[in-house]
């Protein structure tokens, strides 16, 4: 579980293998980061991309659900998109989201030691991998980054190289220079 400011985020975690049951339903929005899709399954948020047009993140969507029936569903999806807009461009939102992460059981590792980085603050990719008392791992704790389909909600912008620079973020490098400095501004 992860809490900022007034709210809570629950993260169910399934093995990768494990497909999402039913169909996903997505809205997209806009944030000053671009546009934004929100999908979400039976159980939860699966996914929050980002990219610069809607097509972009239809097609990231479809990408990583190629085996779901996707339905846009702005109706019933609005108020958790709302919420995770608000998230996104203030940090905080005052809403418990429940989401449903897919991922490999070092993946769902890597994801909850990212959870626990204070907002504001960086750990790299070698702090994390001792941390998680793998300190061999730093290029699986950057493929685990990579792999992320819940922006910002698993904050792997908070993931840098051992000298500080900012590097490698799914959604742009751009993106993520721009999460930290709003991170570290609030």
């Amino acid at each position: 579980m992860n809490s900022r400011k007034g709210q809570s985020f629950n993260f169910h975690f399934r093995p990768l293998g494990q497909p999402a049951e039913g169909t996903i339903g997505l809205a997209v929005g806009h944030t000053s980061l671009g546009e934004v899709i929100v999908a979400r399954s039976q159980r939860g948020i699966c996914a929050i991309l980002l990219d610069d047009s809607e097509a972009s993140v239809l097609n990231q969507l479809r990408t990583a659900f190629s085996q779901v029936d996707l339905l846009a569903d702005p109706f019933t999806l609005r108020h958790e998109l709302d919420h995770l807009i608000a998230f996104i461009e203030r940090g905080s939102a005052d809403a418990s989201v429940d989401f449903d992460v897919r991922g490999t059981s070092f993946q769902q590792r890597v994801w909850q030691s990212l959870c626990e980085i204070p907002a504001g603050q960086t750990r790299s990719y070698w702090n994390v991998a001792q941390a998680l008392n793998m300190p061999a791992a730093v290029r699986a704790i950057a493929g685990a980054c990579a792999a992320n389909i819940l922006a910002e909600a698993i904050p792997c912008h908070r993931a840098v190289r051992s000298d500080g620079a900012i590097s490698g973020y799914r959604w742009g490098v751009e993106r993520k220079r721009s999460l930290l400095r709003r991170e570290s501004n609030a």
